[in-house]
């Protein structure tokens, strides 16, 4: 979108900060009443979203969705984008970037690069593959 106020092209984002009326300090996504929206009032907006998208993503069905859950995968999803650790720690909120090191922990495509950077034969490693035996086992476990 192109703004007459500063002459150029703005993102999804800018164009809403720019509707949006108040101050810098007001919240982005206000309540009815222009406060910030309370935890309750997110939870019932993203259910209410989740239920819609059901109808068409069927394999949201019976999945937890919650602003937790959307917030990590968001983090999650940083890393594999470029975004720099201390930079998703400050838009987390974190005060240590020890706390935002989770996300890289947990992030197997990560460590699946670096192994493959790691290996001085020249061979691609494969992912593991359990024998047959042990998945029946785990399976019923």
């Amino acid at each position: 979108m192109h703004t007459a106020a500063t002459g150029r092209y703005c993102c999804p984002e800018e164009q809403w900060l720019l509707r949006q009326p108040g101050e810098p300090e007001d919240p982005v996504f206000p309540s009815l009443r222009g406060g910030p929206l309370s935890a309750d009032a997110l939870q019932r907006l993203v259910s209410r979203h989740v239920a819609t998208a059901c109808k068409t993503c069927h394999s949201l069905k019976g999945k937890s969705v919650s602003p937790h859950a959307l917030r990590h995968a968001v983090a999650m999803s940083l890393p594999q984008h470029g975004v720099d650790l201390s930079v998703i720690a400050l838009w987390l909120g974190h005060e240590s970037s020890e706390t935002t090191q989770i996300y890289l922990n947990a992030d197997m495509h990560i460590k699946q690069r670096a192994l493959a950077h790691a290996n001085a034969s020249g061979v691609v490693p494969t992912r593991y593959k359990l024998p047959d035996p042990l998945l029946v086992f785990l399976e019923r476990l």
